[in-house]
């Protein structure tokens, strides 16, 4: 099992102030990175967690068990995470905090096939009881909407050629194992690109495990839910990992926290609520160079929070 690292840890704690009355929320429960150190400070208050993998959930909560027992774990995708909250009797909490980095051990275990690394079943599903996979993608997609996932999720510039491949390859046979498109996506990049440093399989895995578990959708869900729980003084912070989600947060945040419902539609959730925020990161929070060094996940790391007005 891999030893996963949380980035960012203590300055994401940090800006959530944890009072050891407070509600928390970890909307990524993952190894139990910030839910173990935000519990370590609770005396009697409550952390609740979300997380979609059964796996992680185990892990965690013996983890969890032997700091203390004043946390709720809930199996369930974080865009559901208000209503869950409010049908536990919820209505308000002191801080949410969400890690977007998809967890090491993920990527360690084969089977789960998160990799270019190993060979295995193309899955990539955080949640393993639901029917759409990275292979159903790779074989069902038709070549414009593979070519739109390749794009807006992997930003690999060579999306075209091997989304037209893909096509070209599975009307001989599926293509059922991560080493299968491996050799797919290579075949359809430039010797200069291949010789570059890092995977060249890398972009088109991250777009398909995107696509797969519907990161953005359920990020842009959340964001739009979870500010409305917040008490006066209350904490959102978001750990991003790459351009795509920091793009999402970043204009989420910008609009709960500017005075503009003329540019927004006055009826929407920010009409009401977005005067009630500011931002407690004037430019993200970026790792340190000893944590970059010590960590190679952290380098794209960033970190944005927002405060709800006392």
């Amino acid at each position: 099992m891999g030893n996963h690292v949380s980035v960012l840890l203590d300055e994401s704690i940090e800006m959530l102030g944890i009072k050891p009355d407070g509600i928390y929320v970890d909307m990524t429960l993952g190894r139990g990175g910030h839910s173990s150190k935000i519990l370590e400070k609770l005396t009697t208050g409550h952390l609740y967690c979300f997380d979609l993998d059964e796996e992680a959930i185990k892990e965690s909560r013996e983890r969890l068990e032997k700091i203390s027992s004043s946390f709720t774990i809930i199996h369930d995708n974080f865009k559901s995470a208000k209503e869950d909250l409010l049908n536990l009797g919820v209505k308000e909490v002191d801080g949410i905090i969400m890690d977007l980095g998809v967890s090491s051990p993920q990527f360690d275990e084969a089977e789960r096939g998160f990799s270019y690394r190993y060979d295995a079943p193309l899955d990539m599903r955080m949640d393993q009881n639901q029917r759409k996979s990275a292979k159903t993608i790779v074989n069902e997609y038709d070549f414009e909407t593979l070519l739109k996932v390749f794009r807006e999720y992997g930003e690999d510039r060579y999306s075209y050629q091997i989304a037209s491949a893909i096509v070209k390859e599975r009307a001989k046979k599926e293509i059922a194992t991560t080493s299968e498109l491996v050799e797919i996506i290579k075949r359809n990049k430039p010797a200069k690109e291949l010789a570059k440093k890092g995977h060249p399989a890398k972009q088109i895995f991250q777009a398909l495990r995107i696509e797969t578990n519907d990161e953005m959708k359920n990020l842009e869900e959340a964001l739009d839910k979870m500010p409305s729980l917040l008490k006066k003084g209350g904490v959102y912070s978001i750990i991003t990992f790459h351009s795509i989600e920091d793009r999402i947060v970043k204009e989420k945040f910008r609009l709960l926290t500017k005075e503009n419902i003329s540019r927004t539609d006055p009826s929407s959730l920010y009409a009401e609520s977005h005067i009630d925020f500011v931002s407690v990161t004037k430019k993200p929070i970026v790792p340190s160079e000893e944590e970059m060094e010590a960590n190679n996940r952290a380098h794209s790391a960033k970190l944005r929070g927002i405060k709800r007005k006392e």
